[in-house]
């Protein structure tokens, strides 16, 4: 296994993205503390300091890493909020990890990453806080379709309006606009609200026959096949849900009406589907970092962790890599 260092910033061979506003990473990490186990619970709140009695102990963190890239310190994680997929929506859509990743690394190469550095014992605690912090916020980006697609950054260059917001784009009203329109508030307090709502329709509601299914695959010793299958799936979404007509279509419409009628289903899926994995991803990365302190703890030598991904190399700039580096890896938008 490659050498870690305590230095996170020398993670810069990986990078990150925005997806979902405060209220759908707010409402990920209340679903996942709603299904993850007892000895998660107590693992996540120890890494995190948060105090046994926290009830937001993911939930609250949820949004860190979006504040974190806009400082001068954490500018280097901007690219692990998402995977540019260079494909040609809506008449085709799929992820490539070597062809999309970016040699700045993406969320697929940052989750296999932070796995691997949040269990690792030579890391501070300070370290392996952040890295679950990244881990719990960029499970819910690549959720979001946009966060998996290269087209016009994102769809950020997509102009539309969004009832009387006629300055929007089509990146922010699926981060945005439209979940707080559905929930009519962004507030922790209004995730937690939504939380319950979509956690009663996976325990016995409307995604109950699909649950098990959303975990098929998830291997904690592969990462990024586990993490590229979630990309693929949403990925699928920008050519049926998303974009179907085409991006010129959309441009300058006001999308809160049928459009969002269309959509809104599909976020509330992607949202649900976010935090039942990221439960589980959790529970994975809490039962094995356990069992890695007792085998050292016996003298025996723990599994390898995931080697730690380094992105591929592409042999030139594409041009949806050169308009995501002009921008400076941000959105056209506040979050």
């Amino acid at each position: 296994m490659a050498p870690l260092v305590n230095h996170l910033p020398l993670l810069a061979a990986l990078p990150a993205a925005l997806a979902w506003g405060e209220l759908g990473h707010y409402t990920v990490g209340y679903i996942a503390q709603n299904f993850v186990q007892s000895s998660t619970e107590s693992w996540a709140k120890d890494i995190l300091d948060s105090g046994s009695s926290n009830t937001s102990y993911l939930a609250a963190v949820a949004t860190w890493a979006d504040t974190y890239r806009y400082t001068s310190a954490g500018a280097f994680s901007a690219p692990f909020h998402f995977i540019d997929a260079e494909d040609n929506p809506p008449s085709s859509c799929n992820v490539d990890y070597d062809r999309d990743c970016g040699d700045d690394g993406c969320s697929v190469s940052a989750i296999q990453n932070y796995t691997t550095r949040v269990q690792d014992s030579r890391h501070t605690q300070a370290d392996r806080q952040m890295s679950l912090k990244w881990i719990i916020h960029i499970i819910g980006d690549i959720h979001q379709p946009l966060h998996d697609e290269a087209l016009e950054v994102g769809g950020n260059d997509i102009d539309v309006n969004f009832g009387s917001d006629d300055s929007t784009n089509l990146h922010h009203i699926w981060d945005t606009e439209m979940p707080e329109k559905l929930v009519g508030g962004y507030a922790l307090s209004d995730a937690e609200s939504w939380a319950t709502t979509l956690t009663s329709d996976i325990k016995t509601g409307t995604y109950k026959s699909q649950a098990a299914g959303w975990l098929d695959g998830i291997d904690l010793s592969d990462p990024v096949t586990t993490t590229m299958s979630w990309a693929t799936e949403a990925n699928a979404d920008v050519c049926t849900i998303v974009m179907p007509k085409g991006e010129s279509y959309y441009v300058n419409k006001d999308l809160s009406t049928s459009y969002y009628t269309g959509a809104i289903s599909t976020v509330e899926l992607q949202i649900a589907r976010a935090g039942y994995r990221l439960a589980k991803w959790l529970d994975l990365i809490a039962a094995n970092d356990s069992k890695r302190k007792r085998d050292l703890a016996e003298g025996v030598t723990p599994a390898p962790l995931p080697e730690v991904a380094t992105p591929p190399k592409p042999s030139r700039l594409s041009r949806a890599k050169m308009a995501r580096a002009a921008r400076g890896y941000n959105c056209n938008h506040a979050h």
